[in-house]
């Protein structure tokens, strides 16, 4: 599909509009995380709403594309985009984390039509991902297979074990995209309670496996769909899309802290969280 001017704005409310529906879970439910789900927003709103050859009356559907969420931990961005793509009620987000909730804090595939794996623990879901992509170009499937890591996660070697094999199988049909916020909750800190980035030159890394990589701004809705309409098109190697975000991004408190990585806000944090969202595009009437 075309991308145009009205596309991409409908796009940015409809980010505006998940983020809104990210932090008013979190604050209603009482726990959770913000500053993951909240950076990699766009990029699921992109590909859900834009990118994914996908049907959400039929999530079962063989030929759909499929999509892999590695870092886990951010369930709750996914589950509002899947809500607001018509996968379940968006009512059911209050619901989250609950005994009997389909909304676990990490994926379930065996509760939640929609999601393609179960994941949680880091550095899994790539290698899933890769099975996928091998498995279908072994069946002669056309569909496509997309996977979101996280920066921090890269730190398991069991990534770079996954991005070898799939260089080995030349899959040319896996779309690997890092959700490359620079900011992990835990491990080296630095002065002032900073936070030394978890992974550096991810490019050159990923280049050395033999990976064709893309560079964007993970926050961009026209860098985020370009470059997954330019991984499809490439032949004989796997891609990984270096998405630049920023982790909290919409709520300046929450940005490049790390504190708001897993982070209940206070009422008075989570009325001034409503608001700077809400003028970031979201229209109420709709």
């Amino acid at each position: 599909m075309l991308l145009t001017e009205q596309n991409m704005k409908e796009l940015e409310q409809v980010a505006a509009q998940a983020r809104e529906v990210i932090i008013n879970t979190v604050y209603k439910v009482g726990a959770g995380h913000l500053g993951g789900p909240l950076s990699a927003t766009d990029i699921l709103t992109a590909l859900y709403n834009h990118v994914l050859n996908i049907d959400p009356k039929n999530p079962d559907w063989e030929q759909r594309d499929r999509f892999v969420l590695s870092k886990g931990h951010s369930a709750i961005a996914l589950y509002t985009v899947l809500a607001l793509r018509g996968y379940f009620p968006v009512e059911e987000m209050e619901t989250f984390d609950g005994m009997q909730s389909r909304l676990q804090a990490h994926p379930d595939k065996d509760l939640l039509p929609g999601l393609d794996m179960s994941t949680g623990s880091l550095g899994q879901g790539i290698s899933t991902a890769v099975g996928m992509a091998l498995g279908a170009k072994l069946k002669g499937d056309s569909f496509m297979t997309y996977c979101m890591i996280g920066d921090g996660e890269s730190q398991e070697g069991q990534m770079w074990e996954a991005a070898d094999v799939a260089a080995k199988y030349n899959l040319d049909n896996l779309i690997v995209i890092m959700d490359y916020n620079k900011l992990q909750q835990y491990g080296w800190a630095g002065e002032e309670e900073a936070r030394l980035n978890p992974i550096q030159n991810p490019e050159v890394k990923w280049k050395a496996f033999k990976w064709d990589v893309i560079t964007i701004d993970g926050h961009s809705m026209k860098e985020i769909i370009a470059a997954c309409q330019k991984a499809k098109k490439t032949v004989g190697k796997p891609t990984i899309i270096i998405a630049n975000t920023v982790k909290g991004k919409g709520v300046h408190f929450m940005e490049n802290n790390y504190l708001w990585h897993s982070k209940v806000p206070t009422k008075e944090e989570y009325a001034v969280s409503i608001k700077e969202i809400s003028k970031g595009g979201l229209n109420h009437d709709s």
